[in-house]
């Protein structure tokens, strides 16, 4: 019995080291950003915005026009189309902005995004699921110039950003999976790309 447990744990971490090993074999064609931006022919970014692929698993890092470079993303557990809540897991839909960066954070980096949007507060008091006092409180933040409250039922704090501490597993894997609470995710060398070349006010186009 105990020969037997043994032989399935061995297979079981030889199966995951072989996944990882084959992760690492791919990851290692990925050109840099400056490489990518070499092969298009650009020497500086212009008009810099990010175009979310929620379907195929992209992040599109665009100059202007040009697609520059495509990064593997992964999104919220919950693949809704329409986010209600702070506890829905889904990663909403929509042409957002950067309203914040953070190094700070256990995700290794993060640009936060403004959700939700004014109009995002108006469709859920229309639909009675924010009261009038948490659209007033969304309204007036983002009015002033500062990211969304997250202390409202529709919760904030949905953003890009980095795996952490276990990003050589995750960065690494030859598949992809949804797990975050709604945030998008890339490996800490994407962000690191992303951060330098973003700033408060970039926009974000999330579809399916």
């Amino acid at each position: 019995m105990l020969r037997n447990i043994i032989y399935v744990v061995l297979s079981i971490l030889v199966f995951f080291t072989g996944m990882i090993i084959y992760g690492i074999i791919l990851n290692i064609r990925e050109a840099t950003l400056r490489e990518s931006m070499m092969e298009k022919g650009i020497s500086k970014l212009e008009n810099v915005h990010l175009v979310v692929d929620r379907k195929n698993y992209h992040l599109i890092l665009y100059s202007g026009k040009i697609k520059v470079k495509s990064y593997k993303a992964v999104f919220g557990r919950n693949n809704a189309s329409i986010k209600t809540s702070a506890n829905d897991y889904v990663t909403p839909l929509g042409k957002f902005k950067i309203c914040e960066k953070d190094t700070n954070t256990k995700y290794y980096k993060n640009m936060k995004l403004n959700y939700p949007r004014i109009k995002d507060a108006a469709e859920a008091l229309k639909n009675g699921l924010i009261k009038r006092k948490d659209y007033l409180k969304i309204k007036n933040e983002i009015e002033t110039g500062n990211c969304p409250p997250g202390d409202t039922p529709l919760g904030a704090n949905i953003g890009i950003h980095g795996i952490g501490k276990y990003n050589f597993i995750f960065k690494n894997l030859p598949f992809v999976f949804n797990w975050t609470d709604g945030s998008i995710a890339v490996s800490n060398e994407s962000i690191d790309e992303l951060f330098s070349v973003t700033q408060v006010g970039t926009e974000v186009e999330i579809h399916n």
